[in-house]
């Protein structure tokens, strides 16, 4: 029996990497919670050393995914305690603790460890980070490969997937802006146009995860760093009109070409996913079927709102 301990699992990406393993007929998911503990979810603060300690001891996972992460830049820049504490300092128990067992530990990461200048950008290629969520995923990098050989990280950049509300992804977030530009008499609502983006779908991440778990089951991990993105390149304007066909909602757009946030954000950070491709890893499903996926499955679907 292989077992699979999932830490963060409640999240957005946490719960599609539970659904693609809970597959796995000779597998066991040991899957953690924090701030959305449920049924069947083993209840760990990530920022306990010693609770994670016990955690990993008690349970002995063969492999330990680390989805949990605190991921919004605003909150980083503004909280970089509680960034460092998530995205470096739980990186670091978590993956001692696995070292000890003698676990392989993978650790997402993100595109934006790079300042997106000179697209697209290899595993291997200089990391150069604009604000604090990049530099505290950056941090965590290291806190990785400095804890243990049996080790990977894996960086991501813009995820969506099936959600639990529209703030969840930055993809779905721009839904309420959506729905009210095509409110009778309603202003346009304004999206970035400058920032290029690839959306990448949560399942098809889950997908990845499970091959590069099957490799480590099969004596063969992966070490290092490795990268998956969507193909599809778009701005936040673009990915909103994508979104108001798939809603076939009327909705007034304007495209604004200057950068809007507060924090500062890359311009381009294209991920490079030839590493895992030459391995004959990865799955990619079209962004308008696969938006189309998640529109669907969401409860409040007529409830643009909610």
């Amino acid at each position: 029996m292989f077992k699979v301990a999932v830490i963060g699992a409640s999240g957005l990406l946490g719960r599609a990497l539970v659904d693609e393993l809970a597959q796995q007929s000779d597998w066991q998911v040991v899957a953690t919670a924090f701030s959305r503990p449920a049924p069947g979810k083993v209840s760990l603060d990530i920022r306990d050393a010693r609770a994670v300690e016990q955690f990993v001891e008690r349970e002995a996972p063969d492999a330990l995914v680390i989805a949990a992460a605190e991921r919004r830049p605003d909150v980083c820049e503004h909280d970089p305690a509680l960034a460092r504490a998530l995205n470096v300092d739980a990186v670091r128990t978590l993956a001692s603790a696995a070292n000890r067992r003698g676990a392989w530990t993978l650790s997402i990461s993100t595109d934006y460890v790079f300042d997106g200048t000179h697209p697209p950008y290899q595993h291997d290629s200089v990391p150069a980070p604009l604000n604090a969520y990049g530099h505290s995923k950056l941090e965590g990098e290291h806190a990785l490969t400095e804890s243990t050989d049996l080790g990977c990280v894996l960086r991501l950049p813009l995820l969506y997937g099936p959600i639990v509300s529209w703030a969840e992804s930055a993809v779905t977030s721009l839904v309420p802006a959506i729905a009210g530009s095509a409110a009778p008499g309603s202003k346009p609502a304004v999206m970035d146009a400058w920032a290029i983006r690839y959306p990448t779908f949560t399942p098809d991440v889950a997908f990845v995860i499970r091959q590069m778990l099957e490799r480590h089951a099969q004596g063969d991990a992966i070490r290092g760093i490795v990268q998956w993105s969507g193909d599809e390149p778009m701005n936040k304007y673009e990915i909103a009109v994508r979104l108001a066909e798939a809603l076939q909602l009327d909705a007034h757009l304007t495209p604004q070409a200057t950068p809007t946030d507060s924090t500062p954000r890359p311009h381009n950070c294209h991920l490079a996913s030839s590493r895992l491709e030459a391995l004959g890893i990865g799955r990619r499903t079209p962004f308008d079927t696969a938006i189309r996926q998640v529109l669907a499955a969401f409860p409040w679907r007529g409830a643009a709102h909610a």
